[in-house]
Parts: C-alpha cells; sequence; structure tokens
C-alpha cells in the first residue's frame, strides 16, 4: 500500500509537518510537528497544530505515532499537545540520551530531568521496523547533523529530517554540539542508495530567491543535483566545504527555547514555585 501524505508548511520557522496515512479512516502518523512560539513575548500558540488537528479529525484518523526525526534547534514541537489532544506514541531515534546528556549540562536542567529518553514513549533504533495502520514503515539513522537523526521510510517515502535539503539547498549543518560532517556524508549516502524513484520529504526548505517552497524531491534528483553533495562529490570535499560554510552561520533564532522543549519531547519544564514554566538562556555556553 502506498502511503498518502499531506504536508503543512509553517511560514514562521519554514518547517514542514506531515501526516501520512493508510486510508481515510484508518491510521497515521504526524512527523516534525511545530509548536507556535513568540521569542519577543514568551508566548505560545497552538495555531500550526491546530491544522494537523483538523486534518486528522476530517479524514476520521487514528493516531499511531507522533514521530520526531531528531530534537530541532529552529522551531518547538508540538508533540505533546497533539498527543493529549489526539493520542498516539511519541517516537524518537534512541541517541536522543546522547543530547539530553549534553543539553541537562548546557541548561544546567533540574536533578528530575533523566537524559534517558523516559521523557518519550518510544525509542527507536537504526532498521527497526513499526507500522502505521497497514502500512510498515521503518527507521533510518542519519546522525551527523546531531547524534539523534533519524528518518523514516514508508513505503516509496522518506521523510529525511533536516539531513537533507531540497537540492538547490544542499545539507544540514553539522556545527551543533554532537554534529559531524564525516558522519553526515555517510548518512546521506546510505539515503542515496535507495532506489532512485524514492520519494524524499524535506522537514524545512529554504527556497533561492525566485523558487517557490518545495519539499518533495526524489534520491535521483538529489544524487545529480544537490549542490553539496551529488554524485561525484568526495567526503572530503564535502567536509571542507560544510566545515567552512558552518563557520559563517549564525545560531537559529529559536535554538535556545527549541531545544531544551525538544528533548522533554515537547513539554515544557515544571512550572516553578510561583507556578510559572520559565525558559533558560545560557549566557556565552553555545
Amino acid at each position: 500500500m502506498k502511503p498518502q501524505i499531506e504536508a503543512f508548511f509553517d511560514d514562521a520557522t519554514w518547517t514542514v509537518s506531515y501526516v501520512v496515512f493508510d486510508q481515510p479512516g484508518g491510521h497515521c502518523a504526524v512527523v516534525d510537528s511545530v509548536l507556535d512560539y513568540d521569542p519577543k513575548s514568551g508566548r505560545t500558540r497552538t495555531r500550526s497544530a491546530d491544522k494537523i488537528v483538523e486534518f486528522v479529525q476530517s479524514q476520521g484518523l487514528t493516531v499511531q505515532w507522533i514521530l520526531e526525526t531528531h530534537a530541532h534547534a529552529d522551531h518547538l514541537s508540538a508533540a505533546h499537545y497533539l498527543r493529549d489532544k489526539l493520542g498516539g506514541k511519541i517516537a524518537i531515534g534512541a541517541s536522543i540520551t546522547q543530547v539530553q546528556d549534553v543539553f541537562k549540562k548546557v541548561f544546567h536542567l533540574e536533578p528530575g530531568f533523566h537524559p534517558d529518553g523516559s521523557q518519550f514513549d518510544q525509542l527507536l533504533h537504526d532498521n527497526e521496523v513499526f507500522h502505521i495502520g497497514q502500512l510498515e514503515a521503518q527507521a533510518l539513522a542519519v546522525p551527523g547533523h546531531t547524534p539523534a537523526c533519524m528518518a523514516y521510510q514508508v513505503g516509496d517515502a522518506v521523510f529525511v529530517g533536516d539531513t537533507l535539503f531540497m537540492p538547490d539547498v544542499g545539507t544540514a549543518r553539522c556545527d551543533f554540539p554532537g554534529g559531524n560532517a564525516h558522519t553526515l556524508y555517510q548518512s546521506v549516502r546510505k539515503l542515496l542508495s535507495l532506489p532512485d524513484e524514492t520519494r524524499l520529504f524535506m522537514c524545512h526548505d529554504y527556497p533561492p530567491a525566485g523558487r517557490a517552497v518545495a519539499w518533495q524531491t526524489t534520491v535521483a534528483d538529489q544524487r545529480a543535483k544537490n549542490i553539496h553533495v551529488h554524485d561525484g562529490v568526495t567526503e572530503e570535499a564535502f567536509v571542507a566545504l560544510r566545515t567552512q560554510r558552518d563557520a559563517t552561520l549564525e545560531m537559529p533564532v529559536l535554538i535556545l527555547p527549541s531545544v531544551q522543549v525538544n528533548i522533554r519531547a515537547g513539554e515544557m519544564p515544571p512550572p516553578e514555585a510561583n507556578g510559572v514554566t520559565y525558559l533558560k538562556i545560557p549566557v556565552n555556553a553555545l
């Protein structure tokens, strides 16, 4: 059975979320949801997530999975909100524990935060098979951008997270804690070893001037046209290019609020004694 896919683009963070389902009235997974966050006021909204809720309900779908490709640094996850509204299990790659361990120290998180992945309902391992209703899905470890990056293959479709962007944009940065350009190159080649006609769905698009936003391509297109890692680009050349480019990039606007929420599966830190929840801003730490 070929998966049915509905995409939701968030123009504030350039993020694409997906609902992947077997059939109307059947079962689905939500991939890389967005919780709206205003960094100027610290306020959250659920406008983006509610579009997903409305679609799922309109199609009569039962949510089985709320999948995260990694602990995003550019948007907050709505996974916790969606689980409360729709049910399902929140899942992420098992190596999230490495990311949690790093950022527990960066943010000096409360003693009750354990970097063991227990904040998620399920930790997925490389090549682990699971099901979305009648659809068979497989987790594919693709570290490099972060140690915990996981792509999800459902039939002829692969949701690649930040590992790849559209061919005219290239690949993910590797300068976050635990990132590694050599590892990313190997992960990209793993994805590009899939059949040419395999559909690849991006988590973000940052289109060059004059191009409309897009988020679907194919293995063949990436192998022929990706500006960073098309066929013929060696690992050494890619690492040199990626390292040079990363040195010019600023931190994402939402990295500090995003990471400390996303390593909790989209849940906010516990309220303090006055009943208010706080997000920390470590100074000179990144």
